[in-house]
């Protein structure tokens, strides 16, 4: 998804965070074919993989690279409110969705696709913005933010 050019994937707290990104963009997208074949465990149980991951990765965003961006200027903190708000729309969804319901099920191929369009705003805004923005210590709060949400893990490369 993300560009090769900015220098993104050669941080690692960025380059973790566009990992997690291709994981749940990988197990949405299987939960929609395992729909498409009727297979409702299935796409359950990639969604609930989804929605893992995801609450970990939201947490990592918002307590880290998220607070250290909006505080470094306040256009980050008007960019940064809205991607929040999608983050509790989503996991809304995946907290009560009824795959048995059509209506439920078009609400997630529709999430998968504002997915995309989420993640975009990440990576072809938010992170490339961070390299020129933060500082080594901002880096190192938003580091933070990822191990507090990561128990036990460490960052690739580090």
């Amino acid at each position: 998804m993300m560009c090769q050019y900015c220098g993104c994937r050669d941080i690692p707290l960025l380059r973790d965070y566009i990992a997690e990104h291709e994981r749940v963009i990988n197990c949405g997208g299987e939960a929609v074919r395992a729909l498409d074949r009727g297979e409702y465990g299935q796409a359950r149980s990639l969604l609930a993989e989804m929605a893992e991951e995801l609450r970990s990765h939201w947490r990592g965003e918002e307590e880290g690279l998220f607070v250290v961006m909006a505080a470094a200027d306040d256009l980050y903190g008007d960019y940064i409110a809205p991607l929040v708000r999608e983050h509790r729309d989503l996991d809304a969804l995946l907290e009560s969705v009824d795959l048995s319901d059509p209506d439920d099920q078009a609400r997630i191929r529709a999430a998968m696709d504002e997915l995309y369009e989420h993640i975009a705003k990440e990576e072809d805004g938010l992170f490339p913005a961070s390299l020129t923005a933060l500082d080594g210590e901002q880096w190192d709060a938003a580091i933070s933010g990822w191990q507090a949400a990561h128990p036990g893990q460490h960052l690739i490369g580090r």
